[in-house]
This record gives C-alpha cells, structure tokens and sequence, in this order.
C-alpha cells in the first residue's frame, strides 16, 4: 500500500503514534512485511502479506492516518522473486 498525505505534515505527525501503533499490530498480526516513510514525506509504503486487494483495502481502512482523513491509500500488488524477500514465508 502506498499512502500520500491528504494534510501538511505538522497534522500527519500529531496523528503518527497512533499509525505506528496501527503498524505495530499489523506486524504482530503477521500482515505487515515492513513499512516506512516516503522521503521527503509526502506519504508512506507499507508492504503487506495479504491474499487479495480487498484484504489490504479492509486492513488498511483502519489506520489512524484513514480514519482521521490524513492519507489516502492505493495498493500496487508484487511479487518478490530476488533479493532477501524472495524466500519470504507467510508468518501467520
């Protein structure tokens, strides 16, 4: 999923503990592979372990960021086939 901010950042960032929180469960739930700040930050990349655009869509549907109207998302599919994510394994 790739997010750009819908406000200035000053926003984004009041409302980022709780997107980091929002990450943090999606990594102990075993959907997020990893996820980082766009630079200069005007959005963001999360690389989630999902089955359909429609799973991401629901997953990311309650991010902070979402709900409160800061960022828009749009999901790009991929698959890995070199480098350290081509053996990836599914953790959950």
């Amino acid at each position: 999923m790739i997010s750009t901010y819908l406000k200035p950042l000053a926003e984004v960032d009041a409302a980022r503990a709780d997107h980091l929180d929002f990450i943090a469960e999606l990594e102990r739930d075993g959907f997020a592979v990893t996820a980082g700040r766009i630079d200069p930050p005007t959005g963001g990349i999360i690389l989630l372990d999902v089955d359909t655009e429609a799973e991401a869509q629901e997953l990311i549907a309650r991010d902070p960021y979402v709900v409160r109207g800061l960022a828009a998302y749009s999901a790009t599919g991929w698959h890995p086939t070199r480098g350290v994510l081509a053996d990836y394994k599914r953790a959950r």
